[in-house]
Parts: C-alpha cells; structure tokens; sequence
C-alpha cells in the first residue's frame, strides 16, 4: 500500500509510535523513526524503521530531520506526529513550567514539523500528515487539564492546516486514541496494583470491553495515508473503543453486563 514511498514519524521509538512505523516499514515505506532515543520508551524492543534523532521543540533539530530525509529520499509521503506527553494535575497543581513543556512537545511540537515538513511533502505522492490528537480534546479526564487543553490545541490546528494545505493536495487528519496500552498509560497505574487488575477494570468501562492496542492506532494511521483515504481530511478520527459514545452516569447500579 506505501511501497516506495517515505514516512517520517515522531515518537517513534514510543510504543504507538513504534508500531505505526513497523506497520509502514510491513507495507514497504522508508521510514524515519524520530525520537529523543535510539531505545525510546520500550527497551530491548525491535526497532523498526531508521532513527533519526528528534526534540520537537527545538526548531533547529526539526530542520536538521527534515534535510536528512531531503537527502536520502528527496521527498516526503506522510508525516506522523506521534510525539507526545502527559501530565497529571488539576491546573491549580499544574506549574508553568510544566504546562509550558507540555504545550511546547504536544501543540509546539506538532507546528513544528508540520511547518517543516511542507516543502518535502509538496513533492510528495498523495501527501498526508496524520496528528495525535486525543479523546481528552472533546471530553475531559479528571486531573489532565493541561493535556485535554493541549489536545483540543491540536485538534483546532488539525483542521487549519487541512484548510490551508488541501488546495495543495496535502490532507491533514488527527487520529483520537482513549485508553491504549502503552508505557504513557501504564505510568499512571496506582502505585501497587497489579497493572492486569487495573486494565481488566479500564477495559470494563468500554463497550467493547477491552482498551486500545498499538496495532490499532497503527491500523488507523496506516488507512489515512494509504490513497483509499484521498478524500478524507479536517478531520477527527476517535478511536476509543466506544468509550466516549455512553453517558458514565448511566452506568451507576447497573448490571456489569450493561
């Protein structure tokens, strides 16, 4: 499906990023996997597609990227910002510091090599970025308000950039994962709990009973660079399981069937 083509994907040493470029790298795509590490978040993982060594904040590393793949490919197909961090905190427990740091990776970071990225993907065959927005941009988890703020961020920037770019051919989409079993979930299991208790009572509060996987985040991105998604673009893809589709509330006294 991208035989020949180029990807690039940040966070790609992560564990949605990892998959998403081994999905690329199975559907026979140059992929550059960029990330703060070679290791990532997943130590001792195979490690799909070339590393390319990546801060999104930093405009000048941005730069940097983007003319090693001139160099190699000369173009870029799909950009996939996949970067991201989360923070846990009301925003009376959130320091500037801290929500500065999250804006500049998830929101700031995005910009970024978006911005960058445009004149390699302007030579591009049906060129796409696909975002990592999140379900926390529509809804809100409790104590996640500078993550939710800067989702929604990504969310608004989503759309522009379809607006913008789409008389160019460029397509620009999010994709909005709920819960994915990833090391950015599992370090916000309880201290102490058996983190197999923990996702059966995650995965009990979705319709489908069952949380996210990699793979299916992979899945997704996969499809909204492929030339089957050519006339898909601006828009928010949520991918949750069903999570945000009931009512919570609802649930109270019910049955654990229901």
């Amino acid at each position: 499906m991208h035989d020949g083509r180029t990807v690039l994907v940040t966070g790609g040493r992560g564990g949605a990023g990892r998959a998403i470029c081994q999905r690329f790298v199975d559907e026979g795509a140059t992929v550059f996997a960029a990330d703060l590490s070679e290791a990532g978040s997943l130590d001792g993982a195979d490690a799909p597609g070339t590393f390319v060594r990546l801060d999104v904040t930093s405009e000048a590393e941005v730069i940097a990227a983007m003319a090693h793949v001139e160099e190699v490919t000369g173009s870029l197909d799909t950009l996939v910002n996949a970067a991201g961090i989360e923070i846990e905190a009301t925003v009376e427990e959130t320091s500037l510091d801290d929500f500065n740091r999250i804006m500049a990776i998830n929101v700031t970071g995005t910009f970024l090599t978006s911005k960058h990225a445009l004149p390699l993907l302007r030579r591009g065959t049906n060129p796409s970025i696909v975002n990592f927005g999140s379900y926390d941009g529509f809804i809100a988890d409790p104590g996640l308000a500078a993550y939710c703020a800067s989702k929604g961020a990504v969310h608004a920037l989503t759309k522009a950039m379809a607006c913008d770019h789409g008389p160019e051919g460029i397509r620009v989409n999010a994709i909005c994962p709920g819960y994915v079993d990833t090391p950015m979930l599992q370090q916000f299991f309880p201290d102490g709990t058996d983190p197999a208790d923990v996702r059966a009572e995650a995965a009990a509060v979705h319709p489908l009973r069952t949380i996210g996987t990699p793979t299916d985040m992979a899945n997704l991105v996969n499809w909204l660079a492929s030339d089957e998604a050519r006339y898909a673009t601006g828009q928010l893809w949520v991918l949750d399981g069903g999570l945000s589709a009931q009512v919570q509330q609802m649930r109270l006294g019910s049955s654990p069937n229901k």
